[in-house]
C-alpha cells in the first residue's frame, strides 16, 4: 500500500493524476536517456575503456561496481513486485489500513487517518467492555462518535461465564471487578451521549468473545479477541466498503457478523432509564425485564426477573427463561 487513503471516492482522482504525472516523468526520463546515449557511448569507447584497460585496480573496482548495481537493481525490482502484489491483495480485501504493534507513531496515524474520515451518522460497535474503544477520552472513537447520530453498542455481560473464563486467562492485575468497572464507564459515557440527543443503544452478549468490530460509516475496525491477551495489544485491520462492487472485500462479512449479533433476541438491550435489561421475542415483543447489577464479585449479573403487566403485553408468553450463558 502506497498511500493509506479512507476517502475511496474522493482519492480516485488524485490517485489518476499521480499515475498521469508518473507516466510523464517517465517518459521524459527516457527521452533524457536516449538523447544522452551517443554522448555516453562515446565517452565510454573513448576515454574510460582505454584508462580501464591499462589499469587492472581499475578494472576489479568497475566490475565490483557493476556487480553491486546489478544486485541493487534485481532486489529492487524484486521489492517493487513484491509490494505491488502485496496492493493488490490489499486492494481485494478492501485493506486500507493495518497496525501490528501500538506506539505512539501508530497511534499518530490512526488518529490522522481518523480526521480524514467523513462524518459518520451512524455508528456500530461490538467490543468487550468499550472503555478503551469509546469511553477513554484518550481513545481513537471518542470525538467521533460525539458526531455520529445512531449509536448501537454490544458488550459483554460481566457476570456471564465467557467474560470469567476470558479473565482468567489475562494478567492477574486484570480481574472480574475491574472488567465491571470498565463496563460502568461505557454506561455512563453512553448515557452522556443519549443526553446530547443521540440515538443509543446498547445490548449485552454471553457468549465467548471473538471479534472487536467498529463501524464508522463506510469503514471497519477489525480485532481478534485472542485468548490470554488483551485485545488492545492485538492487531488491528481496517475496511474500507468497495463503492463499486460493495462484494469486494471483507468489509461486508464482518458488518453482516455485526447485524446478525445485534438482531439475535438472545442479546438483551439495556434500559437506560431503569437501569434493567430487557428481553424480547423474536416479533420484537417485551418478554421480561431483569435488573442489571454490573458484574460484581461472585454476584450474577442478572437478578430479580420483571415481567410486564398483563395487560400492557397481551398475547406475550410469560414464561420464566433462564439467562442464557452462551450462545
Amino acid at each position: 500500500m502506497s498511500e493509506l487513503n479512507f476517502d475511496l471516492r474522493g482519492g480516485r482522482w488524485w490517485w489518476g493524476l499521480r499515475l498521469a504525472m508518473l507516466h510523464v516523468a517517465i517518459t521524459l526520463l527516457a527521452l533524457g536517456i536516449a538523447f544522452s546515449l551517443p554522448v555516453l557511448a562515446q565517452y565510454i569507447l573513448y576515454q574510460w575503456w582505454p584508462l580501464v584497460a591499462s589499469d587492472a585496480n581499475l578494472m576489479l573496482a568497475s566490475e565490483i561496481s557493476l556487480a553491486a548495481s546489478l544486485v541493487l537493481l534485481l532486489n529492487m525490482w524484486r521489492v517493487a513486485s513484491e509490494n505491488r502484489l502485496k496492493s493488490r491483495v490489499a486492494d481485494t480485501a478492501a485493506l486500507v489500513y493495518a497496525r501490528h504493534r501500538a506506539n505512539w507513531l501508530t497511534r499518530w496515524r490512526e488518529r490522522s487517518l481518523v480526521k480524514k474520515l467523513p462524518t459518520a451518522r451512524d455508528a456500530f460497535i461490538l467490543t468487550l467492555t468499550g472503555y478503551d474503544t469509546f469511553a477513554d477520552p484518550k481513545s481513537l472513537l471518542y470525538e467521533p462518535l460525539r458526531s455520529a447520530y445512531e449509536i448501537r453498542v454490544l458488550l459483554l455481560n460481566p457476570a456471564a461465564r465467557s467474560m470469567e473464563k476470558r479473565v482468567n486467562s489475562l494478567p492477574q492485575e486484570i480481574t472480574q471487578q475491574s472488567y465491571a468497572g470498565e463496563i460502568e464507564a461505557s454506561i455512563a459515557c453512553l448515557a452522556g451521549l443519549r443526553t446530547l440527543g443521540k440515538k443509543v443503544t446498547l445490548k449485552f452478549y454471553e457468549h465467548e468473545p471473538f471479534w472487536k468490530i467498529v463501524v464508522l460509516g463506510d469503514h471497519l475496525w477489525l480485532q481478534y479477541c485472542h485468548s490470554g491477551f488483551e485485545v488492545k495489544s492485538e492487531p488491528e485491520y481496517v475496511f474500507a466498503l468497495n463503492p463499486d462492487n460493495p462484494r469486494l472485500g471483507l468489509f461486508v462479512p464482518f458488518y453482516m457478523y455485526f447485524l446478525e449479533q445485534w438482531n439475535s433476541t438472545r442479546h438483551p438491550h439495556y434500559d437506560f432509564d431503569t437501569g434493567e435489561l430487557v428481553y424480547s421475542d423474536k416479533c420484537g415483543r417485551e418478554v421480561r425485564r431483569a435488573r442489571f447489577t454490573g458484574g460484581g464479585a461472585h454476584t450474577p449479573a442478572l437478578l430479580q426477573p420483571q415481567f410486564p403487566p398483563s395487560g400492557a403485553t397481551s398475547g406475550v408468553n410469560h414464561e420464566r427463561h433462564e439467562p442464557e450463558s452462551s450462545v
